[in-house]
């Protein structure tokens, strides 16, 4: 129940050198799962929709390969979980709109691989008795094939169970 109320999945997302693993803390494990692929938006769902014996927190952000332009994150705390967007990745923004801060520019391009830009999976699992090895196993399987190739036009017609996304300028209206 501790681990659970701490925002730790923050500190292992980012690597805080002073953050104490919660194998010492709480008897609880965590992991990472990071990759620059898209994930196929049926099979990603199926993943995370589906129950993840062990795993008691979980969030992060992803993409799916039908929805190039957005961030997703998903959120998972015991038996409720969601999947929601968050925006848009930088590699979506026109260049001109673009931050000037040199420090936020420097994350950017820290964060950046062609030929995908900013766009990530990074996903935190925090649990206790994990399967971390047929996690990272389904997700590995949701990713896009092949790997090699970024071709977002022919991935808008892959199956996609989300529901629509609606950007501000949408909700405004």
């Amino acid at each position: 129940e501790a681990a659970h109320r701490h925002p730790l999945w923050v500190k292992e997302l980012y690597g805080f050198e002073d953050h104490k693993p919660e194998t010492e803390e709480y008897g609880v494990s965590s992991f990472v799962y990071r990759a620059t692929t898209p994930f196929h938006p049926q099979k990603i769902h199926d993943v995370l929709t589906e129950d993840l014996p062990g795993v008691i927190r979980a969030k992060g952000h992803f993409w799916v390969a039908s929805r190039p332009d957005w961030v997703a994150e998903f959120s998972l705390a015991g038996a409720i979980s969601s999947i929601k967007p968050l925006g848009t990745w930088w590699a979506a923004v026109p260049h001109e709109r673009w931050p000037e801060d040199p420090h936020a520019l420097a994350h950017i391009k820290k964060l950046w691989e062609e030929p995908y830009g900013d766009r990530r999976q990074e996903l935190v699992f925090i649990g206790a008795d994990m399967n971390k090895a047929g996690i990272i196993a389904a997700l590995d399987e949701a990713l896009i094939e092949p790997k090699v190739e970024y071709e977002p036009a022919s991935w808008e017609k892959l199956a996609d169970p989300f529901p629509k996304w609606r950007n501000a300028s949408e909700m405004s209206q």
